[in-house]
């Protein structure tokens, strides 16, 4: 994500900034005069007024623009399209659903997110799902073929498909990484456990 700043003037106010983002557990990614790049987290909606606050400590201002705006509103509506095809079981027309909540064009919104983001707000919509296929291969006892037709692929074949090519691993190695976590948990309970 984005942020424009006011009041950057010299290479001393990049070098606070960014250990005052840092403290308030952001990872900066790239950072220069008028701007920097943090990496996305879900809370940052939330945590925006700490960020305001901070930067008026330290002599800056944040320059929020409506764009930025509209970009983080895209972002929760894709999170709360997701959460709704894994509780309905249906699948989510984010066109409609991102156009229809912020009574504007598809493709406009998709080109501003585009021009902001420097990726397809398509690709975006794939990262995120692929990162709840992720999360619900690790932390539920869900089947790949029960992930598929509840985030409304068509198939679990094509699934597997698009897992492989976006992460570099099947579904079998995050099912691994879930057992080896398991086994993990339990024995540090052993261990935890006082001799008899």
């Amino acid at each position: 994500m984005t942020l424009l700043i006011k009041g950057m003037v010299c290479n001393r106010c990049t070098y606070v900034l960014e250990q005052e983002l840092t403290a308030l557990g952001y990872e900066v990614l790239d950072i220069k005069l008028g701007q920097v790049i943090i990496k996305d987290t879900a809370d940052f909606s939330q945590k925006l007024g700490t960020i305001k606050t901070m930067l008026k400590g330290i002599g800056l201002e944040l320059m929020y623009d409506k764009n930025q705006k509209t970009i983080n509103r895209i972002k929760e509506l894709v999170e709360k399209g997701i959460t709704l095809q894994l509780q309905s079981g249906t699948p989510t027309k984010f066109t409609t659903l991102i156009s229809g909540k912020l009574h504007k064009n598809y493709d406009t919104l998709s080109a501003l997110f585009s021009s902001v983001e420097g990726i397809t707000l398509e690709k975006y919509i794939i990262h995120r799902k692929i990162e709840k296929v992720k999360d619900l291969l690790v932390h539920t006892e869900m089947s790949l073929t029960e992930i598929a037709h509840v985030l409304g692929y068509s198939s679990q074949a094509y699934l597997s498909n698009q897992l492989k090519k976006h992460t570099g691993f099947t579904s079998s190695y995050f099912k691994q990484v879930k057992q080896e976590h398991g086994e993990a948990v339990t024995m540090q309970m052993d261990e935890a456990q006082p001799p008899h």
